[in-house]
């Protein structure tokens, strides 16, 4: 009996340590996620959603014939994806094996950034030929079918552009058959 009694003394004393320290676990959790979650806000965050915004500024400015400030813009898009997209791989990778949610979520995030980039890409190539600029498209537009395959629509777009410039002679046959 006397047994029993020192066990549920020791019980409730633990219970007693641990549940403020639960407390205020969580309450940290709640504190912190404040603060950490500012990197995922959509304008002014470290995310696809911020690279989605440089890349319509882009268009708001090549729509105005801002054209020097969608460069930048774009720029600026297509630097924040590459980042993105190399952070998001070395989480991944550093996670991989561990803990299998972390790597997909890096993985699914990254391929948004890789669209993003092969987006950005497109834009910038888009301008540089609209500028009469056609060598400077070539690496951006070369860089997107690298990136994005010629499987994918991107990738059969900028073959398509590398195409009309004259820098590729062959066309892509898949390109029909894929847009049908």
């Amino acid at each position: 009996m006397r047994f029993r009694l020192s066990l549920t003394a020791l019980a409730v004393a633990a219970g007693l340590v641990v549940a403020p320290t639960v407390a205020i676990a969580q309450a940290d959790q709640q504190a912190s996620d404040g603060v950490s979650k500012v990197l995922a806000s959509e304008g002014a965050g470290f995310n696809t959603a911020a690279v989605q915004s440089l890349l319509n500024r882009g268009d708001a400015a090549v729509a105005a014939g801002n054209l020097a400030e969608a460069r930048k813009d774009y720029d600026n898009a297509r630097a924040a994806a590459k980042q993105l997209l190399a952070f998001y791989r070395d989480l991944s990778g550093a996670f991989r094996g561990l803990d299998a949610r972390i790597p997909r979520e890096m993985d699914s995030k990254g391929r948004a950034a890789l669209g993003l980039l092969a987006q950005a890409n497109l834009r910038l190539a888009a301008l540089f030929r609209r500028q009469n600029q056609p060598e400077v498209a070539v690496p951006v537009l070369v860089e997107v079918v690298r990136l994005m395959t010629p499987s994918q629509p991107e990738g059969q777009k900028a073959y398509q552009s590398l195409l009309e410039l004259g820098f590729v002679e062959t066309p892509f046959a898949a390109a029909k058959a894929g847009g049908n």
